[in-house]
């Protein structure tokens, strides 16, 4: 009976975290990213609880022949197996009413150009190059710090012929994203956007007011009137934050980070991939 009782725990937490896994991979939405975290917690809880209690009493329950314990254990692996279930149908629920082939999200579109506007953006590099590299970010998005080198790379390797432009899509679950952006904006007033942009990639783990000072003194900015800017201001830039999340969701940026060459959604984001995209490009293909 012990036995039996172990691996009910093992198989269970096995299929909540298989089924988790799965469906985090559908949820792109932030809204459905929240409610599934805190079913994740939910579930995980009960198999900590399960396993706790197991370990207790397991022993005397299997030699002491108390079925009905060993019932109880057993009903509350069903409600873990149930609620496991109820979240999968959730999310095929969802996804059938999005349209989505089989219920599944719909494809990624590489083809389609897309009208994106530059308007009040900071533009990195040659603002007059034939190729225009947009990227759709979120400052606590460790995806978003990653692969912001090939971006600094490419853009050194084609000092003439790319320029970068950064557009903010802060998610909801990450809680400095948005503060974080608002550094960015105020610190472009003093000419100085990408410099504090690299910074807080680099620092996303400790982002805060005092950070954003920190850094501001480090960068070399009036740090009285970037303080100024950043509190005064701040309807400005949550304004350009709002603007810059409604174009994002009209181009189908689907999360973070999300880039754009000349308009197009980008499929690789890696210094080989940007390479050859725009050899083509300057090559009139």
């Amino acid at each position: 009976m012990e036995k039996r009782f172990f691996t009910m725990i093992v198989v269970a937490a096995l299929a909540v975290s298989l089924g988790i896994g799965i469906v985090s991979r559908q949820a792109r939405e932030p809204i459905l990213r929240e409610l599934l975290k805190q079913q994740t917690a939910l579930l995980k809880g009960q198999i900590r609880i399960q396993s706790e209690l197991g370990k207790k009493q397991v022993g005397s329950v299997a030699y002491s022949g108390d079925v009905s314990r060993i019932k109880q254990l057993e009903d509350r692996v069903s409600l873990l197996e149930s609620q496991l279930k109820g979240i999968q149908n959730f999310f095929k629920q969802y996804q059938a009413a999005a349209g989505g082939p089989q219920g599944g999200p719909p494809p990624e579109d590489f083809d389609t150009v897309h009208k994106i506007d530059l308007a009040h953006s900071y533009i990195q590099g040659n603002t007059n190059a034939p190729v225009t590299i947009v990227e759709f970010m979120d400052f606590e998005c460790p995806f978003c710090s990653r692969f912001h080198q090939p971006l600094k790379e490419v853009l050194a390797a084609y000092p003439n012929d790319v320029r970068i432009i950064l557009k903010n899509f802060p998610l909801s679950f990450h809680q400095n994203a948005r503060p974080a952006a608002k550094a960015a904006l105020a610190a472009g007033v003093q000419g100085k956007y990408y410099e504090m942009a690299d910074r807080l990639l680099d620092n996303q783990k400790s982002l805060s007011d005092a950070k954003y000072l920190e850094i501001a003194k480090e960068i070399g900015l009036d740090v009285e009137k970037f303080s100024k800017d950043l509190k005064e201001k701040d309807a400005q830039w949550e304004d350009i934050i709002q603007k810059d999340m409604k174009l994002g969701t009209e181009v189908g940026v689907r999360g973070t980070p999300t880039f754009y060459i000349n308009g197009k959604k980008a499929s690789g984001r890696d210094f080989n991939y940007y390479k050859s995209e725009v050899d083509k490009i300057l090559a009139g293909k």
